[in-house]
């Protein structure tokens, strides 16, 4: 199997577990601190990536720890902090809109940044895509721009700017996996800090079993969720990758109607077959650069 393919393969595992993650924590009502729950869940990963960091491909060239860093600070502690700052500020329906918008900030950051060539049909194809989103989620397009819709907003910018980092750190020769624990690993000891200084450690202690439960199973997805997301985009471009992550809510659809047997609505139809057209036609572009082409 070629890297593109593989790349594309990976990704779109990806964009299935996060709308399957949606419909599953429908079930998984926790009544957890976010800064706790997400701290818990992203030290128990980063410990596991640091296993596996530390037995695969040791040949690789490494970057230095202290610049991995970054990713955890930026993507795994302050976005999160802002998005459930902004969360507690606006509805929850505005926010996922917003943090839907991600390829839109992703791809300026690959062009501007990364080099990445987007081609008029890639272009297109993602265009399609956001149009199906907006399609679908028209009741939850902000119009009237609230504070926390701007916290969510800044959140969304700076997981763009962590994937752009991520990106090129693998481009340079580092592997998916040592990123994907600097990310989870030095997220959790920032989101720890602010439940420090938020004196929120003691909510850890008074969990119940089965909330330990469901923290157990959420991170087993959110484990599978960031396996394939850094594997892929080690493989394609950021730009075709966060676009694909578009088929989420598309899932989150289908599964609805299987397993809760939800109603469909017109607009959702329509909105999900342009997410899915514009996303089958990024599938099958080419991941390229302006300095060369092909991606080594």
């Amino acid at each position: 199997m070629d890297r593109e393919t593989k790349g594309t393969l990976l990704v779109t595992l990806t964009a299935l577990s996060s709308g399957a993650a949606i419909i599953v924590n429908r079930f998984f009502v926790l009544h957890i601190d976010p800064v706790i729950f997400t701290a818990v869940r992203a030290l128990l990963i980063g410990l596991a990536f640091l296993v596996l960091s530390s037995s695969l491909e040791r040949e690789k060239k490494r970057i230095p720890l202290y610049q991995l860093t970054v990713l955890g600070f930026i993507g795994g502690g302050l976005a999160f902090l802002l998005f459930f700052t902004g969360l507690r500020m606006t509805t929850g329906g505005r926010a996922a809109f917003i943090h839907k918008t991600l390829p839109v900030w992703a791809s300026i950051l690959a062009f501007l940044f990364l080099k990445e060539r987007i081609t008029k049909k890639q272009a297109v194809a993602i265009a399609t895509a956001l149009l199906g989103l907006a399609v679908m989620e028209h009741d939850n397009i902000p119009l009237d721009i609230k504070t926390g819709d701007l916290l969510t907003l800044s959140a969304t910018v700076l997981w763009a700017i962590e994937n752009t980092l991520a990106k090129y750190f693998m481009r340079a020769g580092e592997t998916n996996w040592r990123v994907t624990f600097a990310r989870m690993f030095f997220g959790s000891i920032f989101l720890f800090a602010v439940a420090l200084l938020q004196r929120k450690l003691a909510l850890l202690l008074a969990l119940k079993p089965v909330e330990w439960f469901y923290l157990f199973i959420s991170t087993l997805m959110l484990t599978f969720y960031v396996l394939t997301w850094y594997w892929g985009l080690r493989y394609i471009n950021l730009s075709k990758a966060s676009g694909i992550l578009l088929l989420s809510p598309v899932i989150s659809l289908i599964l609805g109607v299987i397993f809760l047997g939800e109603e469909v609505f017109p607009m959702q139809l329509l909105g999900s077959a342009l997410i899915l057209a514009g996303c089958y036609v990024l599938g099958k572009t080419k991941s390229e650069v302006f300095t060369g082409g092909e991606l080594p």
